[in-house]
C-alpha cells in the first residue's frame, strides 16, 4: 500500500513538471500579442506627448516605449529559444554563382534569388507579418527577407533569422 501511495506522488509531481513546456509556448504566444499592443499604445503615447506634452512627458513616453520594445524584444527571444527546431532548415541552395553577401533595405535581388523556391509560406510559422500586397518573404541564406516581387527590392530583412 505504502508503495503505489508514493507511486501516485511522485506522479502528481512528474505529470505537472511535463505539462509546463506545452503551457509556456501557449501563454509565449499570447505574450507575444500582448507586448506588441503594448508597443503601438506607446507609441500612440509618444506621438502625443510630442504634439501636447512637455519635455517631461515626451521623455516619459520615450522610456515607456523603450521598455515595451526592450519586453517585446525578450519575448521573441523566448518564443525563438523554445522553438528552436523550427528555425533550424536544411542547408540553403542559392542560384548558380551564389555568393552570400549581407543584404540591407533597399537591395535588389536578381530574379533567381526570389523564385518561388525560396518562399517562406509559412510566415506565420515563425512570427513574420504577413507580408504586403506584391510582395513575399524569401529565404536568402539564413535571413529573410521581405522582396518586392515587381523590382527585386529588399523591404524588410531579418539577417541571422533560421540557424
Amino acid at each position: 500500500m505504502r508503495k503505489i501511495i508514493m507511486a501516485a506522488l511522485a506522479a502528481s509531481v512528474i505529470i505537472p513538471t511535463m505539462a509546463v513546456p506545452t503551457m509556456a509556448s501557449a501563454q509565449s504566444h499570447r505574450e507575444v500579442r500582448e507586448s506588441a499592443r503594448d508597443v503601438r499604445h506607446d507609441e500612440r503615447n509618444l506621438r502625443q506627448a510630442q504634439r501636447y506634452g512637455d519635455r517631461r512627458d515626451v521623455r516619459d513616453a520615450r522610456r515607456d516605449l523603450n521598455d515595451s520594445r526592450r519586453e517585446l524584444r525578450e519575448d521573441w527571444r523566448d518564443y525563438r529559444q523554445s522553438h528552436r527546431n523550427d528555425f533550424r532548415r536544411p542547408a540553403y541552395q542559392g542560384p548558380r554563382g551564389y555568393h552570400y553577401r549581407p543584404v540591407a533595405v533597399g537591395h535588389r535581388f536578381q530574379p533567381s534569388y526570389y523564385g518561388s523556391r525560396y518562399w517562406v509560406n509559412d510566415y506565420g510559422r515563425y512570427r513574420l507579418p504577413a507580408p504586403r500586397a506584391g510582395h513575399r518573404w524569401v529565404r536568402y541564406g539564413n535571413d529573410v527577407a521581405m522582396v518586392n516581387m515587381r523590382n527585386g527590392r529588399v523591404v524588410n530583412v531579418h539577417n541571422g533569422f533560421f540557424w
